[in-house]
């Protein structure tokens, strides 16, 4: 790794309290040591770890801003290495100045994500550690901060590196029996290591089958609010927004165009989308919207499709039931309190998910957000048992799973326990590369390109 110093400013760029710029490398006490005079009688290099010093910025012996060192000493630092953070008053001008300084006196500019990334390559966090860093920062709910929280702690890798440590085990035995043949190994039973094998790939099934509640949880799913005009979309993208989003009024067709808002519903987060209504339309600006309403009906992880129980079961309602298809949906017969013409039944018939709401006098909300849970199995969710948080962690998790399921068909069909030996090692492999422990540069790099600088 680089031996130079690094530096950047790790809080947000703006008027505020304080700003904090961050110097981490083996040069950082003494590159600060030049910039900053304490009003005390220790210098940053007579500190301990973990101790405070206030002082001031100078440049060439002019003063720029007040500040309060903090020396953190290798290797007990963020990053492994010996750190020091700065912390000014939080204007825009004077933490540009103090990190000019800074760099002036030795420092480099941090890439992005670079003191997380040396904190990895010094051993004090893995791969998925340090992912959970930014879904710390980036956290839309309280629920996404307390999974990001325990992945940070280490519950992922926990759980990874025991099942890793299961097929290491196998492996290791067959490895003896086929090298020491001489020794005195017991022979491989078969139907043991079966079931061994298949207790691994039940672990590694439903570590996978948690990854859409994860998702649903720490990033949001992409959900889209369908149905024919004047259903009452608008009025039920209001009440799950808490305000005003989506101009609501009696007359058919006002929404013409796709209306966005991110919003918490229990546990789960919505990436919330209320469209036009889906109707042949009369005009072109009405078919545009139109079209991108279908468009991101398509595209929806989650669709809450409307329909009105003031109103009989129209041809437009049976499509877009049919246009649906395999996502995942739930039907909300709104307007509850009016006579009921809807006939339900012939909408059962494409699901089970069914709430019958009134959006505008605030009835139902309760039941369609338990109804969401379910659907993401985030009723009680257990942010202890080690979540898969994104593309990557996933994709790792299936070739792994794959590597399993190849040789417990190569034990059932009788192929040689050579070629179980490789698969087993080659799951062995994607579980390293997941936790990092095996990871190419350009893994690392990709994982570490997204974060930002000061962190």
């Amino acid at each position: 790794m680089e031996n130079s110093t690094i530096a950047a400013i790790s809080t947000a760029q703006g008027n505020a309290g304080i700003s904090v710029i961050r110097v981490s490398g083996d040069k950082a006490v003494e590159i600060c040591n030049k910039i900053f005079v304490p009003y005390g009688k220790k210098y940053l290099s007579d500190l301990a770890g973990y101790s405070c010093a206030y002082g001031k910025i100078v440049s060439n012996g002019e003063k720029i801003d007040e500040c309060v060192a903090t020396v953190f000493l290798a290797p007990h630092s963020y990053t492994g290495e010996n750190v020091v953070e700065l912390s000014c008053h939080g204007g825009l001008v004077v933490t540009k100045q103090v990190l000019r300084v800074v760099i002036d006196n030795g420092a480099r500019l941090a890439d992005a994500g670079e003191f997380t990334k040396r904190a990895f390559l010094n051993g004090k966090l893995d791969l998925t550690q340090a992912e959970a860093v930014m879904d710390i920062i980036s956290a839309k709910s309280n629920n996404a901060l307390k999974a990001a929280n325990k992945a940070k702690e280490g519950v992922l890798s926990k759980k990874i590196s025991g099942i890793r440590e299961e097929l290491l085990i196998q492996a290791g035995h067959l490895s003896a029996w086929a090298d020491y043949p001489e020794e005195d190994i017991p022979e491989i039973d078969n139907k043991v290591l079966s079931e061994k094998l298949t207790n691994i790939k039940a672990d590694l099934q439903t570590l996978i089958g948690n990854y859409d509640s994860g998702q649903a949880i720490k990033s949001g799913i992409d959900t889209v609010i369908v149905g024919k005009p004047n259903v009452g979309k608008s009025t039920l993208m209001n009440l799950i927004s808490g305000y005003e989003k989506s101009i609501v009024t009696d007359i058919a067709g006002t929404t013409r165009d796709v209306v966005e808002e991110t919003v918490t519903v229990g546990n789960v987060i919505l990436n919330l989308s209320d469209t036009a209504g889906i109707h042949e339309a009369d005009n072109e600006v009405e078919k545009i919207g139109v079209d991108k309403a279908k468009s991101k009906l398509y595209n929806a992880m989650l669709i809450l499709a409307v329909f009105d129980m003031g109103e009989a079961f129209s041809n437009e309602d049976k499509e877009i039931l049919e246009n649906i298809g395999d996502t995942p949906f739930v039907a909300i017969i709104n307007k509850s309190d009016l006579e009921p013409k809807l006939d339900t039944e012939k909408i059962r018939k494409y699901t089970d998910n069914i709430v019958f709401m009134s959006a505008k006098n605030d009835e139902g909300t309760e039941e369609l957000t338990k109804l969401i849970e379910k659907i993401y199995n985030t009723t009680d969710f257990d942010y202890s048992s080690g979540v898969l948080f994104n593309e990557r962690q996933l994709s790792l998790a299936k070739s792994a799973l794959q590597s399993v399921e190849e040789a417990i068909s190569a034990l059932k069909n009788n192929i040689t326990l050579d070629a179980v030996t490789v698969t087993i090692e080659d799951a062995i492999s994607y579980l390293l590369e997941l936790t990092g422990e095996r990871a190419t540069e350009k893994v690392v790099d990709k994982v570490f390109h997204n974060f930002c600088v000061g962190k």
